[in-house]
């Protein structure tokens, strides 16, 4: 009996390890390539603001974080840096700098999404018409599906 529980337990932990690192490994699988340098540097060349990710955030921990320079124009958000890897994150823009998920949440109604970020080191986001980044301060790299902030700059 007291086998049978031992192997019970522990193919259940080895079950629950492969699926954290399946959940952590596939995004990086999956991701298109990133922009191309030149790309890149085309559209850092029309930003009008530009911020740093920085990994030493109170939000911010050994599995979420980013880290690299922001350059937001009135078409398009860049990062030439790199973003701890994971699923489904979302590219916000918000009135208030935020650091931590609780600040996020907080202010969630009155940010705006511009997107979603698909690569892991450097970004190109593609800003909607209908949003203007002068009436925010700070771009957010926030993960939809677990609800966990990676990261933020300030711009202005």
């Amino acid at each position: 009996m007291k086998k049978i529980l031992l192997l019970v337990v522990s193919h259940v932990l080895v079950g629950a390890v492969g699926f954290a690192i399946g959940i952590y490994t596939l995004p990086i699988l999956i991701a298109p390539p990133p922009p191309s340098l030149e790309e890149l540097e085309a559209h850092s060349q029309q930003a009008v603001y530009t911020g740093e990710f920085q990994r030493d955030l109170e939000g911010s921990d050994l599995l979420h974080w980013g880290e690299g320079r922001v350059s937001v124009g009135p078409q398009s958000i860049v990062l030439v840096g790199k973003l701890a890897p994971g699923p489904d994150y979302k590219l916000y823009l918000s009135p208030e700098f935020v650091e931590t998920g609780a600040e996020f949440e907080r202010l969630k109604e009155h940010m705006v999404r511009v997107g979603d970020v698909r690569t892991f080191e450097n970004f190109l986001v593609t800003v909607p018409e209908s949003v203007d980044p002068a009436r925010y301060n700070t771009v957010i790299v926030w993960c939809e599906s677990f609800a966990q902030f990676i990261t933020a700059a300030r711009y202005r």
